[in-house]
């Protein structure tokens, strides 16, 4: 954030008398102005959404592990502060129920969600089965080897048809991919020493969870979205240290909520910044929104 033009700015409101160098004091002035989109963008989320991709990194705050959550869209990203990385943060952010498409890694507390679909990050697999390439035990190479070409087929098919939109030949692939599955659980299955064996079972026995994409081409075979969309957070986090208070920890999190959806969205950040302290001021004039223009 520029931060000597929203000093300047909040000084030109006369909310608060800034002197040099107390960024703090900034940082608490913009992310009380934004609380109310922020606030808005929380329950609109809630609402229902055709598909969202969830993920979760550590994050400290005085020492202390706590979780920084992430719900991302194209059109938008909400960040959360949280204690923990149970399902009850999960359901903050979403309900208890999610009428749309869940796009996620594997983690427990996503299995057993209710949701209308889910879609398990093939990326995630993609690097257990080149770890297991080089892993010792019954056929682990071959299985391996077999898997990545695989998924890495997918990647290639699901790339050419982002470019190209000719839905009728990614159907044909798909129809194609489905059978070549079939053949490699049927071969490989059998052949599995118990690191394999596992992964293999998660492929099949949550087949609708890890192939939607082939008959949902609209939602994507990965969670790159998500963990993209931390990424910023987590070079915040190697910079700081994390936070030192729960208190700024959920101002971080306002803050990145603002930062990456005016990405997304192709905003300015320091205009959107400008509108709320101005709107904060008197509330005068009405909070800049950060839900999707195409949703208002």
């Amino acid at each position: 954030m520029p931060y000597t033009k929203i000093r300047e700015l909040i000084q030109e409101l006369g909310q608060i008398d800034i002197g040099e160098g107390t960024l703090v004091a900034t940082n608490q002035r913009v992310a009380q102005a934004i609380e109310t989109p922020v606030e808005q963008l929380r329950n609109w989320v809630k609402t229902e959404q055709p598909n969202v991709h969830v993920d979760e990194t550590p994050w400290t705050v005085k020492g202390v592990k706590e979780w920084l959550w992430v719900v991302a869209h194209k059109a938008f990203c909400l960040f959360r502060a949280a204690d923990t990385r149970s399902r009850a943060e999960l359901e903050s952010l979403l309900g208890t129920e999610y009428s749309g498409v869940l796009s996620s890694d594997d983690f427990s507390v996503y299995n057993g969600y209710r949701v209308a679909a889910q879609q398990k990050c093939l990326a995630h697999m993609l690097r257990h089965f080149k770890s297991l390439i080089k892993s010792p035990g019954k056929n682990n190479t071959a299985i391996g080897e077999a898997f990545v070409d695989l998924i890495n087929d997918i990647f290639r098919n699901y790339r050419s048809f982002q470019t190209s939109g000719d839905i009728k030949a990614y159907t044909e692939w798909a129809g194609e991919f489905k059978s070549q599955l079939s053949v490699a659980f049927n071969q490989w299955i059998p052949k599995a020493g118990a690191t394999a064996l596992n992964l293999l079972s998660k492929l099949r026995d949550k087949y609708d969870q890890w192939w939607y994409f082939l008959d949902h081409p609209e939602v994507p075979p990965d969670n790159n979205l998500a963990e993209h969309s931390l990424r910023l957070a987590v070079t915040k986090r190697k910079i700081s240290g994390g936070s030192r208070s729960l208190c700024r920890f959920g101002h971080t999190a306002s803050l990145l909520t603002v930062v990456q959806t005016c990405r997304f969205q192709q905003r300015s950040v320091i205009d959107f910044f400008g509108e709320a302290l101005r709107a904060s001021v008197g509330h005068i004039i009405p909070y800049p929104s950060l839900i999707p223009f195409s949703a208002t």
